[in-house]
This record gives C-alpha cells, sequence and structure tokens, in this order.
C-alpha cells in the first residue's frame, strides 16, 4: 500500500486520476482541473477532455464523484462538490481557486485549496464517495455543480431535503461522442455532518427559488425548522449549503451513488458508510487495498521499481468496476429494466483493450473476480443478445474493432476457470462469429468468410482481419477443449486468412480493394500516432506486421524463416516504429523468444521499455493507460512472465525484475497455494537458465497450468 502513487499516469495523457477509490468502486473521487481560465470552457466544447485531472493544470473546480481511469474518450466525471468561504458565487470561473500541497495514496487524497484557505480530504467506499472540509471562521459553503462534467449531455435534477440532505441525478453517456440517446443516470444523495444555516439551489448560475415542498428541519442537537426544500431540474444546475462558523469548524459529506434509483443511493450510503468516521472509512479501503495487492510481494529491486509495481497493480484493480448497489440491483443492457445479481455484476469492459493482458492478470492473480467479469459478460448476453465490445454502465459504447469477449472468455476457461455456464457462452461465442445479418461485433462479417478478410471499403480492413483472426483462433481453442472437432477445424482455418493480405515483398501486412488487388499508393508509415490510413486501426503497417499471436510459425515461414523474421522484427523497433503508448504492438518486444538464440533481444528490450516509459512521476505511464493495460503489460513484464497469446494459456519468460515473487493463488482454482519467481545471478544480465521445481527447464515459454501448478520458477541470468 505504501507503495501506490496515484498521481502517476496524471500526466502525458495517461488518463489516471489521484483521487480515492475502493478497489473496483463504483464511487471515485477526483480534482476536477480541466476546466478554467487556462482552458477551453467546458460549456464551450468539452470533447477534448478525457480525464478530470491533468497534473500540469492549476485551476480547481470542484471534486467529480463518478469517474473513468486511464480511458481515451470522455465521460463521467460529474457530480462535483465545491467548498467555498464568503459571499456565495456559483459560477465556477469565479469560485474556481488554485490548489497546494496535494497528498495523495491509495484510498485517500487531500489538498490545500488556496483562495478559501480550507484543507480537503477524501477517501471512498465501494459506492460512497467521502469528503472532510476544514473551513476557517466566517461563512463558508458547499457547492453541488451538476452543470460541469467532461461530456455534454443535458438533464438533471436536484432536491434538497432536508438541511443535511440532498438527492438528485445526473446525465451522462456520450462516451467517445456516441448519440445522446445513449444517455442514462447517475443518481446520488449527499449527506452532511452538519446542518446548514441556510440553502438553495440555482440555475445557469443564478439563485432560483425551485419547486417548494415543506419539511420539518434538523432533528439533532439543534431545535426543529419548518423550511421550504428547494428542487430544480435543468441542464446547469445545482445547490448550496451555507454555514456561518464562529471558529474553525470540519464539515463531512457523503455521497452514494447509484445507476438504479435515488433510493438505492440512499441505501449504499447508508450500509456502507452509516455513522462511520471518515477516518474508519478510510481505514477499511486502505485495508481492502492492502489485502488485494499483497496477492503480490516483490523482494529486492530499488523503491522506486517497487512504487512503479504495486501503482500498476492499483490500476489494474480500478476496472472492470461494480456496477450493481448493495441490495443486488443493476440496470439491464438494453432492456430498460432492473436486474439482480448474488455477486458482482462488472462494468467498464474495454475489451480490445483489456483481453490481450489484463484478464489473463485477473485470471492468474484475482481468479474470482475474472469468474465474475465472465459471468456480467453472459448476463449482457442475456439482456443485450450479444457479448459486449465496449461496455460502460450497462450501455454497449461499440467502440473499437474485432470481436474481443470470445478471446477473454476461451482464455479464462482453458487457465480452468470454468465455474460459469460454458455452454451458454460457447453459444454466445458462435453467434458473434457466424451471424451474417445484423451483427454488431462483427461489421462485414459476410465479406470476411467469403474472402478471408474485409477489404478497403471497410474501415481499419487489415487491422479488423486481424482481430476477427485472434477472436476465431480462441472459438477453435475452445471448440477442441469442448470435443466439437467441425467447429475447430472450421475456426483454425479461419484464423489464418490474414496470409492473404501479406505482401512476400514488403513482408508486411497491406489492404486489398474489394476487387482483390493491392491498396495503391501505399505508405506502410502512415496511421501512426493517430492519423489516418485505409487499412488500420490507431496503428501502421509495422504495428500491425507482428499481430497475428496465434500463428507466429506461419508469419516466420512467410517472412521468409527466422533470420528474415527476426531482422523485419528488429526493424520495428530500429526505425521508431514501436508504439509502447497503444496495443497493436504490445506483446512484440517478446517476439523475439520464438528464435532460438535470440531470445536476449526480448529479455534486453524489455528492460528497456520498462525503463524508458515507466516512472514514479505523473508521466510514468507511456500514454493512456487504456483501464489498466498499459499497468497490466507493466506488472506481467516485471515479474519476468508474460501472456503471450491472448485466449492460449501460455506465457513468454523474460528476465525478472526482482529477486523473488511470491503470488498467493486462489485454492478454489488452483491447487498450490503460491507461486515463485526467482531470480538468481545479475540483475541487469540475460537469462542463462531456468529451472522450474528444481529441474532444468528448456525453452522460453511455459505453459499457465505448468507454472502455477509447479510453484517455483527459477531464472538464472548471467
Amino acid at each position: 500500500m505504501d507503495y501506490v502513487n496515484p498521481f502517476i499516469g496524471t500526466s502525458n495523457f495517461g488518463a489516471t486520476y489521484p483521487g480515492p477509490v475502493a478497489p473496483r468502486g463504483m464511487a471515485s473521487i477526483s480534482p476536477f482541473n480541466v476546466a478554467g481560465p487556462q482552458n477551453l470552457p467546458m460549456e464551450k466544447d468539452s470533447r477534448w477532455l478525457s480525464n478530470p485531472y491533468v497534473h500540469e493544470n492549476t485551476f480547481l473546480t470542484g471534486f467529480s464523484q463518478v469517474n473513468l481511469s486511464g480511458v481515451g474518450c470522455p465521460d463521467l466525471g460529474v457530480i462535483l462538490l465545491m467548498p467555498t468561504t464568503g459571499d456565495l458565487e456559483t459560477n465556477y470561473l469565479k469560485y474556481g481557486s488554485t490548489y497546494s500541497f496535494e497528498l495523495a495514496r491509495a484510498g485517500y487524497y487531500s489538498s490545500k485549496i488556496d483562495k478559501y484557505n480550507i484543507r480537503a480530504e477524501f477517501t471512498a467506499s465501494k459506492r460512497v464517495g467521502v469528503s472532510k472540509f476544514t473551513f476557517p471562521k466566517g461563512q463558508s459553503n458547499i457547492l453541488i455543480n451538476l452543470g460541469l462534467g467532461l461530456t455534454n449531455e443535458q438533464g438533471a435534477m436536484v432536491k434538497i431535503v432536508s438541511s443535511t440532505e440532498i438527492e438528485g441525478m445526473r446525465s451522462v453517456g456520450s462516451f467517445c461522442y456516441n448519440s445522446p440517446e445513449d444517455a442514462y443516470p447517475v443518481y446520488f444523495v449527499a449527506k452532511f455532518s452538519k446542518p446548514a444555516d441556510n440553502f438553495g439551489v440555482w440555475k445557469t448560475p443564478a439563485k432560483y427559488e425551485g419547486v417548494e415542498a415543506q419539511w420539518m428541519g434538523y432533528n439533532g442537537k439543534t431545535r426543529l425548522m419548518e423550511r421550504t426544500t428547494k428542487m430544480v431540474v435543468g441542464d446547469s444546475i445545482g445547490s448550496y449549503f451555507i454555514y456561518n462558523f464562529e471558529k474553525p469548524e470540519t464539515v463531512e459529506v457523503k455521497i452514494g451513488i447509484s445507476y438504479v434509483s435515488i433510493e438505492n443511493a440512499r441505501q449504499n450510503l447508508e450500509e456502507e458508510t452509516g455513522n462511520k468516521s471518515f477516518e474508519t472509512i478510510h481505514k477499511e479501503t486502505y485495508d481492502a487495498w492492502n489485502t488485494l495487492l499483497s496477492r503480490i510481494k516483490v523482494e529486492g529491486g530499488t523503491e522506486e521499481d517497487k512504487t512503479i509495481f504495486y501503482t500498476a497493480l492499483y490500476h489494474a484493480l480500478i476496472h472492470p468496476n461494480t456496477l450493481n448497489d448493495v441490495n443486488g440491483d443493476y440496470p439491464e443492457i438494453k432492456t430498460g429494466k432492473i436486474g439482480h445479481t448474488e455477486g458482482t455484476r462488472y462494468t467498464v469492459f474495454s475489451l480490445w483493450d483489456t483481453y490481450r493482458n489484463l484478464h489473463q492478470l485477473m485470471s492468474l492473480v484475482y481468479p474470482k473476480q475474472q469468474s465474475d467479469m465472465v459471468k456480467s459478460m453472459l448476463q449482457m448476453y442475456d439482456e443485450n443478445g450479444w457479448l459486449p465490445k465496449w461496455e460502460l454502465n450497462s450501455t454497449e459504447t461499440f467502440t473499437m474493432v474485432g470481436d474481443p469477449a470470445s478471446i477473454v472468455i476461451a482464455d479464462t476457461y482453458l487457465k480452468g476457470i470454468q465455474d460459469f455456464d460454458i455452454q451458454k457462452a460457447y453459444k454466445a461465442m458462435l453467434k458473434s462469429a457466424d451471424q451474417i445479418d445484423n451483427n454488431p461485433l462483427r461489421p462485414g462479417l459476410k465479406q470476411y468468410i467469403e474472402k478471408g478478410y474485409l477489404t478497403t471499403d471497410i474501415g481499419g480492413s487489415v487491422s479488423t482481419t486481424e482481430e476477427y483472426n485472434i477472436a476465431d483462433y480462441s472459438i477453435a481453442l475452445m471448440a477442441k477443449a469442448l470435443d466439437k472437432k467441425d467447429d475447430y477445424k472450421r475456426f483454425y482455418g479461419r484464423s489464418l486468412s490474414y496470409r492473404i493480405l501479406f505482401d512476400k515483398n514488403l513482408k508486411l501486412l497491406r489492404p486489398r480493394l474489394p476487387n482483390g488487388k493491392w491498396y495503391r499508393p501505399f505508405d506502410p508509415e502512415a496511421g501512426a500516432n493517430f492519423t489516418e490510413n485505409v487499412g488500420f486501426v490507431e496503428g501502421n503497417a509495422w504495428q500491425y506486421a507482428f499481430m497475428v499471436p496465434h500463428d507466429i510459425e506461419g508469419l516466420i515461414k512467410l517472412m521468409g524463416g527466422e533470420q528474415g523474421f527476426s531482422a523485419q522484427l528488429q526493424k520495428v523497433f530500429d526505425t521508431n516504429q514501436f508504439d509502447m503508448a497503444n496495443e497493436p504492438d504490445i506483446a512484440y518486444p517478446y517476439l523475439f523468444n520464438y528464435i532460438k538464440g535470440e531470445e536476449w533481444r526480448s529479455q534486453k528490450l524489455v528492460q528497456d521499455l520498462v525503463k524508458k516509459y515507466f516512472k514514479n512521476t505523473p508521466d510514468g505511464i507511456p500514454g493512456n493507460d487504456d483501464t489498466g493495460v498499459m499497468s497490466a503489460w507493466l506488472v506481467y513484464s516485471m515479474m519476468g512472465i508474460y501472456p503471450i497469446l491472448p485466449g492460449e494459456p501460455k506465457y513468454a519468460i523474460t528476465a525478472p525484475m526482482f529477486d523473488k515473487i511470491t503470488i498467493q493463488l486462489d485454492s478454489k482454482y488452483y491447487k498450490n497455494n503460491k507461486l515463485v519467481i526467482e531470480r538468481v545471478g545479475n540483475s541487469k544480465g540475460t537469462i542463462d537458465k531456468i529451472e522450474l521445481n528444481g529441474k532444468s527447464y528448456k525453452g522460453f515459454f511455459i505453459n499457465h497450468s505448468d507454472l502455477v501448478n509447479g510453484g517455483h520458477l527459477k531464472v538464472f541470468l548471467k
């Protein structure tokens, strides 16, 4: 826990935030500093923002209560709580302030709000954000601004229930600029530890009388008072609580969140935090993080090494996160109904990213969580008719390409995590792979099946063909495990169709026109750094040249043998075509393991990339964390193993970066209670020999079952 630095990734487009969140938490708090005089005002255009906090920014306009970590498109960042002093001001450009003395660790964040001399502290339970403000003497105000956020959805409501309670909702949901029709509500209930002397609501941004209703005031140590509540519905709205303190005072605010109803938000607040103090909630969240992070214990290495390692593991445990309320309710996807679960319904499945390594890390270290994630995917299939692609709070955004859920399910099953409905899962996988008409997961499927590839009349044709190939290979593996021989043969054959796009002269994959001819003119470097390219998505021909992890041996033959393959792979790195900040080539450093005698290149590359791109600084992630994928890459790389082939339970072996790594295994899924990876010899050297359970181990790949059942992998460096 003490090695977690939440500021890592808050710069260089890492898109993380420093505020508190419980493991897999629904509620999270972040300083909101992306709207202010030095930034583009939110009401003009907020589309360039993907997260609520950028480390270099200095102008604070509040603390958002629901946030996404490490995503490349904006959503959430709403329900902003802001303490001020002096005369009431509801215009965020006027009440905003600089801040200083920031402190962040897992489950806790604090800072000083300079303009008002207020100390702000924050923690969170799974579904409740908890704030603590220490005010100076005089008039103090607490604002809840429902007009600010990361996207431009319209619609909010707030009602003052009493001098200590507010309830309301905020509409969100334009992730990656989806249609406003995809908007959905976030409900909340806020409770204050002290009754306000005055309160009200505002609307753009003047005080507003609102809708009136009677209530009997605070029934505590102060007398009962008859007041008129205020409620307002609209777009740029908010509420305020005013206090007149005769000496410095502290006010705690607990905000319960729900995606189902206000009543459930209130129940979440009461059951998780009730009358607990800020300090008690913080300790519970601290302990929860400590328990999960301690599943992996490392020895040796520097303090910096441990900090970047455990912060990466921390970031990998934020998403997917909990969607269901404490009573098991959650909004179903597409149906408009309220579902119920006895376990955990997860959400935020950035699967184009996470199928490559994050779910494999969950299967190894947190298999119960991974099992519940697969069950959540199958619930979505029941509700929506399809497995998820990029699901967010029970909306399907259909962001990115491919059919990644099938890969995750196959990978999970083949690692021995099989306590879900296997037949339903397989049926769902076949539907996405075979249904030609009205298939939202695999656009162009008819063309893909008939030709073996997508043509240039479908965007990202080469990239998407490769993604379909990887998914088909995973389905083939699943079919083989279920003894469905015909399906295995069919899908394995389909998985190799990328070969039709291989240009033997360039030794690269290249888009083809609908008539089968090569697309011209063709620039293999076009498409890098998110520029447009006819055949590729978020990358170029070099960054997709080796993204066929299921057929590396076939690719070696296409490239003229091992020497040609190795030379072309090295060229990716020598010509700066390798992009550490994006997913398509994320496994490339490990591919030298396929060439006998060249394995040292992988070991050296991985060590150099870790040192170059991952640091104990705000820019210490090489770009967007993609809901923990860059972090998962680091965790695996520092442990000395990597899941080289999504869908297949196999790891590449490289040089560990700690003397000893001990992974606590879940006895429900694995027969051993721990896995030990040990490094012996020169910490900066390359691998001399490998032992598994004291016996010599040949090769630089290891099956998942051999690793977890063996229990002790020893790597000797020279």
